[in-house]
């Protein structure tokens, strides 16, 4: 189904929130106002996408792009002139791990977005294929600090051909290194909050920034505000 482009839906990609970029880097959000830019815009054009069909669900692929929506919402009188101003209506925000409802207001059965199809709507939209800023992954640096959830809850042990695994609680293998990486493995499976830079052990930046990638592409760790 082809997207209808509504021009005051689409005129809301210009709606500018200085106020926002500022409290984005004041509280470490972004690193830099030009970060703060592009995560903004994203967070306008999803809200655009799910403004333009209503017979699906659309789900909050990235992390950080849902930080900045929320950040957004806690300028109250500023969110809802940008959501009257652009859509007629206050927009609600659905976190990524909100419960979904199963039928819109006639009845009939939403149809669940896969992430691909996502990218091909945000395509048909706007234009152009969806930014590396969707993938919370491209954002790990040395600098760069993440948050476990699943601290004391994942296990480190060796293989008996001298690697050593990160599983779940479940035993499924995360990731798999080779000795090098056992302190950092240790220090990852106990730790809740830290910098891609404090991995202990004799990893290079590069090594440890590999490692952080992997585990936030798949929701292990998140990078943090």
């Amino acid at each position: 189904m082809t997207i209808t482009k509504t021009n005051s839906a689409l005129d809301a990609l210009t709606y500018e929130a200085p106020f926002l970029i500022e409290k984005l880097l004041k509280e470490h959000i972004v690193e830099t106002e030009a970060e703060g830019h592009v995560l903004f815009m994203e967070v306008k054009r999803f809200i655009v996408l799910t403004q333009s069909e209503n017979t699906v669900i659309w789900d909050m692929y990235s992390l950080r792009i849902d930080e900045v929506w929320h950040q957004f919402i806690l300028f109250t009188r500023e969110y809802i002139d940008f959501c009257l101003r652009y859509f007629g209506k206050y927009v609600q925000h659905s976190p990524s791990n909100a419960p979904k409802p199963v039928t819109v207001p006639n009845g009939k059965p939403l149809t669940a977005l896969s992430f691909e199809n996502f990218q091909i709507r945000y395509q048909e939209l706007f234009g152009k294929p969806l930014p590396s800023v969707w993938f919370d992954e491209t954002s790990v640096t040395p600098q760069r600090r993440v948050v476990n959830y699943n601290a004391n809850q994942l296990i480190v042990c060796d293989d008996n051909q001298g690697m050593v695994n990160l599983l779940d609680q479940t035993g499924t293998v995360l990731i798999s290194v080779n000795e090098i990486a056992r302190d950092a493995f240790d220090f990852i499976a106990k730790t809740g909050t830290f910098y891609v830079r404090e991995l202990p052990g004799e990893l290079t930046s590069e090594e440890k920034t590999a490692i952080v990638e992997i585990l936030v592409k798949y929701k292990i760790l998140r990078v943090a505000p």
